[in-house]
């Protein structure tokens, strides 16, 4: 049977995706093509999770039928949601590809947790939160706003976030805290995220309850408006 690898990548474009396959001595050269040269006029893509499967060109044929109320045109963008990708991806039979520090059980709940995530954050209200916390091992304290609305939650420019990380940050989270955090722990652009966990994660540098640490300006939690 022909093995090949399945891939999934998030774009700038916020829940806009794409679902791809590749040889499997082809994947980083792809990845890197498509991360420099972006695809269909979409740029900003980044690898989130790759897996080695047998019978390939079926499996991607299945998942291209699955999300085809979702694609966009005859290309391979979707906009769709890329935990729900990775949970179908991680429960294929084969070998995980990427990210290859953490197991393929451990990406298949993180994707599981993140989706039940992504249906609670319905629930907060739209508006700007604070993230004030002292990081001992920097020697500072974290001052981050963040902007939710429609769902959708971005850490405002500007804000002083965790120069250092820990190894409970999740891979993609470290990923953007390279590309928009400088080396004085200021954060250099908006960035959006599907969930104030995972924003709590990107200013803290390590796994954090966003419910409990974003806060409003009259210092009420986010837990506390559900």
């Amino acid at each position: 049977m022909p093995q090949g690898i399945l891939y999934v990548m998030t774009t700038v474009v916020d829940g806009l995706i794409k679902i791809g396959k590749t040889g499997p001595g082809n994947f980083n050269q792809r990845m890197n093509a498509l991360e420099s040269n972006g695809y269909a006029n979409v740029v900003g893509l980044k690898r989130r999770y790759a897996i080695k499967v047998d019978e390939y060109d079926e499996k991607e044929q299945l998942l291209h039928t699955l999300f085809a109320k979702s694609r966009v045109a005859d290309t391979e963008l979707f906009a769709t949601d890329v935990e729900l990708v990775i949970q179908l991806l991680s429960s294929f039979d084969g070998e995980q590809v990427f990210p290859d520090e953490i197991s393929k059980d451990q990406v298949f709940n993180d994707a599981v947790n993140q989706d039940k995530d992504d249906q609670r954050n319905q629930e907060i209200p739209d508006g700007v939160y604070y993230l004030t916390r002292k990081i001992k091992r920097d020697g500072i304290e974290t001052s981050c706003r963040l902007k939710a609305q429609n769902g959708r939650y971005v850490v405002l420019a500007g804000g002083q976030a965790a120069i250092t990380e820990t190894n409970s940050v999740p891979l993609s989270i470290s990923a953007q805290r390279s590309d928009y955090i400088d080396g004085n722990g200021i954060v250099t652009e908006n960035v959006s995220f599907g969930s104030v966990s995972l924003a709590a994660d990107f200013v803290v540098g390590g796994s954090t309850d966003g419910w409990v640490h974003w806060k409003s300006e009259d210092g009420k939690t986010i837990d506390s408006f559900r």
